[in-house]
Order: structure tokens, then C-alpha cells, then sequence
């Protein structure tokens, strides 16, 4: 509009393409030279709330995005003289979200821009109406508090206004208008928690004892519109320094990652599986470094010449270096924040657990079947560091938080997460510790689950502080200090591989290191499991946490999740080889499809046990003997599916169980399903048949598979083992979690298997199935450890991306799970040393 204004005041006709109403020009242009046309032009950004910019839905989605002097506008609004004056400019604040007499200090009031009218305010609030000029009230209020954009923050550096902001993650114009106003001293930035529950009081009074000093121009429409003028004449204005290059290249690698959500596949060019790798932290360079940790001397602990170790390592040495020497930079934000994480000439701890490849049994695990889990090479790195409150670096905004209670030492959580860049999650997160507690005790599970969810773009924190809630709760522990968190993984999200765990197995580790705790590997996974289903509340079971935990490299972890028996690691034979090829459909144990069908199977052992006791009292029980009464007893207080033979459920079961039943209908029939983590939609239809039936045949398949492996070797072995392994990819299916990219697989695999080259050779892939969750992810692959296999696999990938555009990501090989690995208790060298 203000361009617009200053080409018509230079005698110009202007044609305007917009989306924005008419009004937005016509309230201030009243010209028979200015022209409105609708169109979509520009691509903004779509919100999903006033604090959380959909990444997603602005790459499909193409949108465009006076009173008098000082004392006359403050007496046109009713303030007192005295009175500190905020004004909010936060248009579309969050659905059900309230503005609390509370929230403002005493003797404050606060001008409210683009409220609602249906809404009552506080006596303290004031709604600024519509027609209102807001640059004048701007002018004159203290400071002002809303979303960091061009717009307010234009306004608060032109009248000097002190400006509380919230931060907008992925919101583009963000990063540069943030160093404006720490250049300039204009700027304090609020948690959107603090927002959201009121608590304003320190960022307020930390804004007005700022001053803001800019002293540049305030004539931007006037400047834009001769930019533009001259450039219709033949002027450059154009810079010719190439600035931005990488940037642009990482918001490509960005968008094509987006849009291979919700199970669809587009066409991705090559290069985007060569920058993913790199952004991932997970590129052919790491493997180069050095061997020799040369920044840093080793307390306690062996990196094993693990090179995504050395690469974190030199990594931190990096990040170091970086805080030494204390210079502007254009890093990435959570570069930023990791480098001022530490203190680093204090002792750091640093644990590694590895992502896992779910070889056999799968979604049985909750059911009590029996699993094989390999710990695949890519792994989660964390570092952690406590400090005494007093030593504890803090963010700026959390300065702020505790400037009006500076007497007041309380131990803070922070957490830098490298990679967000690649994922829908802010790069930061902290909080005080204090929030944990509810008087002398920890906050309940679903207090914190409740509490980690009020921020999409921050839930991805409860994987990592739940921990600390967990050690609380099961254990007692009492943390007293200050704790510093980064978190550097290598394991793929969405792909089924459990990035999830691998992040807890390593955050807990760490924090248990830090703090002297001696906690076993299988407890630790237990512990770890209580994070995701209680604290994320995702209704996993607890193999990817054991494999995690208790892997060791080139070997499959053998448990009984009744509930976490561990029983040993089975040897993959010189001759065997596993490989896991990702569909590129993002997987998650938090979906609804996975929910579903857990609730499903508890449904059907439900409908079993009270099949069973009815027949124990039936009036065919006197037809029973001894031990067929005993039977049923048993299978009348079946704790596990599992424990179920395949031929009990047959001979007797099969026919009682419906195919789906109402959640509504189970309810007033059986009252519950006796599943803790799960609850019943009474609306929802439930599948209960075929996800009854998989674990069942599940559990009996993995146990043939583990004798076939550790059986004499045969010329009928592989094809045994990839025989189950297909049956158990379309048992899969039946229940409602498979995929078009997963089956595409398998089908490629099948192809491969039964071509005539490969029957040539005597067979090299033998078999195949989806992993983990299902519903997308990874897909196992077993097959002869020879040449001829791994040239099959690339071919596989190549005819994947020939299909579908998308180059799939091949994982292979093994490493030593966290329990394996240990800890390592690292400071760094002196310069003198």
C-alpha cells in the first residue's frame, strides 16, 4: 500500500495483482490511477496457529500475504498518565485462549489490536478498534508485544519502541529482523509458554529498561517504490554478490522433505539424496575424520573408533572453537544456541544408542512375541552437562524470564537439537525444573503430556526431558542442578527405524552418567519406554528401547517382551546378511492406524479370555477333564497373546472373534480392553479379527525363524527364512498397516529373487517385510552375504526411483548398542597442554 501510495504521488498509474482486500489500499488511496486485480501471487505462509507456521500447507497453498499527538491518543483510550501501556499486536491469537486480568503487572494496561468482538476483556485490556491508526498508538505505548514479521517490527524500530516478540520458527524474515533488534537493542524474547500461560510480568518489565537506539530511515514505501521505478527505466539495483546461495538450496532440500509426507511420493532430483544425507549429519565425510580426538582428553570411556563418534566429537570441538571466538556469524540458529550451550572447560558427557532394524516380530512386541532386532549403524549422539544454577548459561529470553526473581537460583533445563532444519520441530527448548514438581513430587504423566503438547513445534522436547520426569517419578532422583542437553542423531525420523528411542536410550544414558546413576541397560529401556507411552504418549512396546540399549553389533537381540525378557543375542551367520531399504513414507507409532490396530488386539484378547472363563462354566464344562479345564483356566487369565498357540486359536477361538466391532458396542460388552497406554473411541470402528491373529502366528514364526538361523547351514535355509519373513509382511497388510511404497518393495525383492539370474547364482535375496510400526518406513531384507546381493539392493534402489522419484536410503551394517557402548566423560585440553 505504501509503495502503491508513493508511485501515484509521483504521477504513475498502478496496477496492483494482489489477494489482500480492496480495502487495504482503498482506505488510504483514493486515485482513479490505482488499479486492484485478484490473483495469487505469493507464496506466504500458512499458520496453523498464531505461533506455529505450517511448512506444509504454505508449499501447497499460494497466498499474498491519524488521532493526534502522544497524550490525546492515551486519553482517547482511558490510561492514565502514569500508567506503563503495552500494546498487543498478535492477530489470530489460538483458538480457546483467553487474555487473563493476571497476565499484566500492576499498574499496566495493555491496547489490544485485531481482538475480537464477541470476546470480553479484562478490566486491564483495552480493544483498539479496527478503524484505528496503529502507528499513533504505537507511538504512545511503552513497549509492545506480538509475532516478530516486517510489519511490527518496522513500526517498534521507527518509534523506538521496545519489542517483547515470540518466536515464529521457519518463519523466513525471522533471523535477520531478530539480529536488527539485538543490533539495535530493541528486542526481548518471550517463550510462547510464557505467552500462553500469562506470564509476562519479567519480559515486561526487561523491555522497558531497554532503549532502543535505530537512527536509520522510516521512509521504506518510499525507497521500495523508486527501486522499482528505476528498475522499469533500465536501472540495476541488483546486487551483485552472490548472498543467500546456500539458504535458497537448503529451502529446496527443505520443500522436497515436506512434501513426501502423508504417504505420498513426487519426483525428487538427485542432489536432494546427497544434501538430506549431509543435513542429516550422516554423509560419506564423517567416516573421514580423524581417528585421534585431538581437542579433547577422555576421562572415562572408548569411542571405539566409531566414526559418527569422532565426528561428534569434532563436532563439539567445532562448536567450541566457535564460542571462543565470539564473533557475529550467520549460522543457523541452533548452531547459535549449541555454541553457547556448555561451559566449556567443564566435564561433558556423551552417550551413543543406535536406531534398530526390526528383523522379526514387530507389532508383536506388545503382545509378548518373541523379537529379533538388529542395531543398525546410524545412531543418536547426546552431550550432557550439569552446572550449578549460579554457572548456568542462560538464553536471552530466559534472562528475561528471571530477571524479576534474580535472588532467586532455580535450575533450569536447556536442549539445542541439531538437524530441526529437516523436521517440523523448534531447534531449542528449556524450561525451569521446577516445573516437574508439584510441591515435593513430580507432576503426573499426563500433566507433562498435557504440558509438552500446548507447542507443536516443541513436543519433540518431551522425548528428551521426559526423561528427567521419569527418573523423578520411578526413581527417586532429585535434580538439583542445572542441566545442559545437545542432541546430534543420525538416525532417520519417520522411517520405522525408531529414531524415538534411540533419543531417549541416549538422553537417559547421558543423564544418568552426569548424575552418578548406575542403571543396567534392560531397566534402562524399561524406564525409556515409560517416556514414550506416558510422557509422549505413544503407545509403542519396548523393543526398539531394549535393542537400543541392550544391542550389540552384528547381532540380533533376542527377547520375550513378557514384558522384557532378554534372552541373549543370536549370531548372524558368515552367509546371512540383513539390509533395510527406506519407502520414503514417513512412519509413526503415534498414528492413528497403529493406535487402532494395538486397540484392536487388546479387543481380541479381551474376547478370547471371556470366551474361555465361559467355557470353564458352561454347560459343556462337565464334558472337560482335568487338564482341559486347567487350559482354559489358563487362557482365561492370558496376560499375553502369545502365549496362545496358533492351534488353540484355531480349534477353538477363531469363530467367537467378529471381523470388526464399534468401540461403543466392546464397551457396554466387555467394559474395557485392559490396555493402559490406548483408549477407546466409542465411534470408531475396530478392526479385531486379523489383528488378533497376527501376533499369534507372529510369535510361532519368529520362533521357527531363530532355529532356522541358528541351525546347520542348508540348502533350503535362506529361502525358509524369507518365507516367514513374506508372511509376515502380509499378515502386515491384513491388519491395515501396510503401504503402496512398503509393498512396491517387496514386490521388487520378490522380482529380483525369482529372476533368472538370480536363479543362476543359487538365489541372493531371499526375502522381505515392513518393519516396526508399518503403515511406510523401512522394509528388511535378507539375502546371501555375497557381491551379487548388494549389486541386486542398488538395483532395487534404482528401479524404486525409476517408479516412484524417489531415491530410497539403504541401511546397512551394525553397531554396538548403548549399554555396549557406555559413556564418555570428556573435557577439553587446556591450550598449555
Amino acid at each position: 500500500m505504501e509503495v502503491a501510495r508513493h508511485l501515484i504521488l509521483e504521477g504513475h498509474i498502478v496496477h496492483v495483482v494482489t489477494a489482500a482486500p480492496d480495502f487495504v489500499y482503498t482506505s488510504v488511496i483514493q486515485s482513479p490511477r490505482l488499479f486492484l486485480r485478484k490473483e495469487l501471487l505469493d507464496c506466504g505462509a500458512v499458520q496453523c496457529d498464531a505461533l506455529t507456521v505450517d511448512r506444509i500447507a504454505s508449499l501447497e497453498k499460494v497466498f499474498v500475504s491519524v488521532l493526534g499527538p502522544e497524550c490525546k491518543v492515551r486519553k482517547e483510550l482511558g490510561v492514565e498518565e502514569d500508567a506503563k501501556l503495552v500494546i498487543f499486536n498478535f492477530g489470530g491469537q489460538p483458538a480457546g485462549w483467553k487474555l487473563q486480568e493476571e497476565f499484566l503487572p500492576p499498574g499496566w494496561k495493555c491496547v489490544v489490536c485485531g481482538g475480537s468482538d464477541k470476546e470480553d476483556y479484562p478490566p486491564n485490556f483495552i480493544k483498539l478498534p479496527k478503524d484505528a491508526y496503529t502507528p499513533d498508538v504505537i507511538a504512545a505505548s511503552d513497549c509492545m508485544l506480538g509475532k516478530i514479521g516486517y510489519g511490527t517490527f518496522s513500526e517498534a524500530m521507527a518509534y523506538k519502541l521496545p519489542f517483547v516478540f515470540v518466536r515464529r520458527d521457519y518463519f523466513n524474515e525471522e533471523p535477520f529482523l531478530r539480529n536488527m533488534l539485538e543490533h539495535y537493542h530493541g528486542g526481548v524474547e518471550m517463550i510462547r509458554r510464557d505467552l500462553l500461560t500469562g506470564c509476562w510480568q519479567p519480559y515486561l518489565e526487561r523491555a522497558i529498561s531497554l532503549k532502543p537506539c535505530y537512527d536509520g530511515g522510516v521512509n521504506g514505501g518510499e525507497v521500495a517504490a523508486r527501486i522499482l521505478q528505476d528498475t522499469a527505466l533500465g536501472k540495476n539495483h541488483a546486487s551483485d554478490k552472490p548472498c543467500g546461495a546456500r539458504r535458497l538450496r537448503d529451502a529446496i532440500v527443505l520443500g522436497y522433505q515436506l512434501q513426501r509426507v502423508n504417504n505420498r511420493i513426487i519426483g525428487i532430483p538427485d542432489w536432494y539424496n546427497l544434501a538430506e544425507n549431509k543435513l542429516a549429519g550422516r554423509s560419506s565425510e564423517g567416516s573421514q575424520i580423524l581417528r585421534e580426538v585431538e581437542d579433547y582428553e577422555i576421562l572415562h570411556g572408548d569411542p571405539q573408533g566409531l566414526p559418527d563418534t569422532m565426528a561428534f566429537l569434532k563436532s563439539l570441538a567445532d562448536l567450541g572453537a566457535r564460542h571462543d571466538s565470539n564473533k557475529d556469524t550467520d549460522e543457523v540458529r541452533e548452531n547459535l544456541a549449541a555454541a553457547g550451550l556448555f561451559n566449556w572447560e567443564e566435564e561433558i558427557f556423551v552417550a551413543r544408542a543406535p536406531g534398530r532394524l526390526d528383523v522379526m516380530g514387530g507389532i508383536a512386541d506388545y503382545s509378548g512375541s518373541l523379537v529379533l532386532q538388529m542395531p543398525i549403524r546410524e545412531a543418536c549422539h547426546v552431550a550432557v552437562q550439569k552446572n550449578h544454577p549460579a554457572k548456568q548459561k542462560l538464553w536471552k529470553h530466559a534472562q528475561a524470564r528471571h530477571h524479576a526473581d534474580h535472588e532467586k537460583l532455580t535450575p533450569i533445563l536447556e536442549i539445542v537439537s541439531l538437524g530441526s532444519e529437516l523436521n517440523n520441530r523448534g531447534p531449542t527448548f528449556d524450561m525451569d525444573l521446577s516445573d516437574f514438581k508439584d510441591g515435593e513430587k513430580p507432576v503426573s504423566y499426563e500433566a507433562a503430556r498435557k504440558y509438552f503438547a500446548k507447542d507443536p513445534s516443541q513436543k519433540w522436547a518431551a522425548y528428551v526431558a521426559g526423561t528427567i520426569l521419569v527418573l523423578m517419578t520411578e526413581l527417586g532422583v532429585c535434580f538439583e542442578s542445572s542441566i545442559s542437553i545437545l542432541v546430534s542423531s543420525g538416525v532417520p525420523e519417520g522411517k520405522g527405524v525408531s529414531s524415538s528411542a534411540a533419543l531417549e536410550v541416549a538422553t537417559m544414558s547421558a543423564i544418568a552418567a552426569a548424575h552418578g546413576l548406575n542403571i543396567s541397560p534392560r531397566d534402562l529401556a524399561l524406564l525409556c519406554q515409560k517416556v514414550e507411552n506416558h510422557v509422549v504418549g505413544a503407545p509403542c512396546g519396548v523393543m526398539d528401547q531394549m535393542t537400543s540399549a541392550c544391542g550389540e553389533a552384528n547381532k540380533l537381540l533376542a527377547m520375550v517382551c513378557q514384558p522384557a525378557e532378554v534372552l541373549g543375542v543370536v549370531d548372524i551367520p558368515s552367509h546371512v546378511r540383513f539390509w533395510g531399504i527406506d519407502s520414503g513414507l514417513r512412519h509413526s507409532v503415534g498414528g492413528s492406524d497403529y493406535g487402532s490396530v494395538r486397540i484392536g488386539t487388546y479387543m481380541g484378547r479381551k474376547i478370547i479370555k471371556s470366551t474361555a472363563a465361559g467355557l470353564c462354566k458352561g454347560n459343556n464344562k462337565d464334558d472337560l477333564d482335568k487338564d482341559g479345564i486347567e487350559l482354559l483356566n489358563s487362557e482365561a487369565s492370558l496376560d499375553y497373546l502369545c502365549n496362545l498357540p496358533p492351534h488353540r486359536y484355531e480349534g477353538v477361538y477363531v469363530d467367537k472373534l467378529p471381523e470388526t466391532v464399534s468401540g461403543e458396542e466392546f464397551m457396554e460388552k466387555y467394559d474395557n480392553h485392559e490396555d493402559s497406554v490406548t483408549t477407546i473411541d466409542p465411534k470408531h470402528i475396530y478392526a479385531v479379527k486379523a489383528p488378533t491373529r497376527h501376533p499369534v502366528y507372529e510369535n510361532f514364526r519368529v520362533e521357527a525363524f531363530k532355529a532356522l538361523l541358528t541351525a546347520t547351514t542348508s540348502d533350503g535355509q535362506l529361502s525358509a527364512l524369507g518365507e516367514l519373513m513374506y508372511q509376515c509382511h502380509y499378515s502386515y497388510g491384513s491388519c491395515g498397516l501396510g503401504s503402496d511404497g512398503t509393498d512396491r518393495l517387496v514386490e521388487l525383492v520378490q522380482e529380483m529373487q525369482h529372476s533368472k539370474a538370480s536363479k543362476s547364482e543359487n538365489g541372493t535375496l531371499h526375502g522381505a517385510k515392513i518393519t516396526g510400526g508399518g503403515s511406510g518406513g523401512t522394509v528388511c531384507v535378507i539375502g546371501k552375504n555375497f557381491v551379487g546381493s548388494n549389486e541386486q539392493i542398488l538395483e532395487i534402489q534404482r528401479r524404486y526411483h525409476v517408479a516412484t522419484g524417489f531415491k530410497p536410503y539403504v541401511f546397512e551394517g551394525s553397531s554396538p548398542g548403548a549399554g555396549e557402548f557406555g559413556y564418555l566423560r570428556i573435557r577439553r585440553r587446556n591450550v598449555t597442554e
